[in-house]
C-alpha cells in the first residue's frame, strides 16, 4: 500500500513540485484508506457467506436419511462450540443449519454459491469438508446415506477424483478418531491424503505435500475468506497432511 502513496506523491511532485508532492501524498493516503476499507468489507462478506453455506449444507446433510435426530442437533452445537462462535454468530449458524433441513432447500444452488466463493482456493474447500466431517462423525460412525450425500456435495462443488480420494481419507481419519500418530495411520490412507499413488516417486510425493501445505496454510486461507473461527480446523488439516507425509517417509526409509 505504501507504493500507492509514493506513486501519488511523485505524480504530484511532477505536476506541482513541493506543494504537489504534499497534495499527492495526502490523496494517495486517502486512496489507500478507501481501498483498505473496501477490501476488509469484501473479505468480511465472503466470510459471512462461507459460514452460511457451511452450516446450511451441514443441515442438509443431517437429514440425509430423511430425518434430523436430536443427536445430530447436539453434534451441530458441538461444532459451534468447537468454532468458538459468539452469541450472534451461533444464532446465525443455527438459523442456517435449520434452513438447510427444510424440504425446499436448494442444495445445488447453495453449492454453486459456495463454489463461487471458494474459486481457486481449494484449501477453503478442505476446511469446509473438515467441518462437515466433524459433525458427521461425532458418534464415531457414518451411515451410507451420509456418505452418499457427502459425495453428492463433493461433486456439486466440482471436486476432482484426486480431491474425492483425499475426502475419503479425511472421512476415514474422522471416523477412526483422528489418527494423530504417524505409525497408527495406514500407509494406503497416507497416500490418499496427499493425493498420490504408492507408485509415485519421492519427488512427486514431496511436490504433492508442499502443494497441499501451501493450499491449506491457515494464514493464506484467512486472507482468502476463511473465518477466524475455522483456523483451528485448518491447523488440524495441515497436521494431517504433515503426518501423512511423515508416514510415507517412514515407510520408504
Amino acid at each position: 500500500m505504501l507504493i500507492v502513496i509514493f506513486i501519488a506523491a511523485m505524480i504530484g511532485y511532477a505536476i506541482g513540485r513541493l506543494p504537489g508532492l504534499l497534495i499527492g501524498g495526502i490523496l494517495g493516503y486517502a486512496l489507500v484508506r478507501w481501498l483498505r476499507v473496501k477490501l476488509i468489507g469484501k473479505l468480511a462478506e465472503r466470510q459471512t457467506r462461507f459460514l452460511s453455506a457451511t452450516f446450511s449444507v451441514m443441515g442438509a446433510m443431517s437429514r440425509a436419511d430423511g430425518e434430523v435426530s436430536e443427536h445430530e442437533r447436539r453434534s451441530a452445537e458441538a461444532v459451534f462450540d468447537r468454532l468458538n462462535l459468539n452469541g450472534a454468530q451461533r444464532d446465525k449458524a443455527r438459523a442456517d443449519f435449520e434452513r438447510g433441513q427444510q424440504t425446499g432447500f436448494d442444495l445445488e444452488a447453495e453449492l454453486a454459491g459456495l463454489r463461487q466463493i471458494v474459486g481457486a482456493q481449494r484449501g477453503l474447500l478442505q476446511v469446509f469438508f473438515q467441518v462437515q466431517l466433524v459433525a458427521m462423525a461425532a458418534d464415531g460412525r457414518v451411515e451410507q446415506s451420509e456418505r452418499d450425500m457427502l459425495m453428492r456435495v463433493a461433486r456439486g462443488l466440482g471436486c476432482s477424483q484426486e480431491e474425492m480420494a483425499r475426502l475419503e481419507a479425511m472421512l476415514n481419519a474422522a471416523t477412526s478418531g483422528g489418527g494423530t500418530q504417524e505409525s497408527a495411520q495406514p500407509l494406503e490412507e497416507a497416500y490418499r491424503v496427499l493425493g498420490v499413488s504408492s507408485e509415485a516417486t519421492d519427488a512427486e510425493v514431496k511436490r504433492a505435500y508442499r502443494k497441499l501445505m501451501s493450499q491449506n496454510h491457515p494464514d493464506k486461507l484467512a486472507g482468502k475468506g476463511m473465518p477466524d473461527s475455522m483456523r483451528r480446523m485448518a491447523e488440524q488439516r495441515t497436521s494431517e497432511i504433515s503426518n501423512a507425509y511423515e508416514r510415507i517417509q517412514q515407510a520408504r526409509g
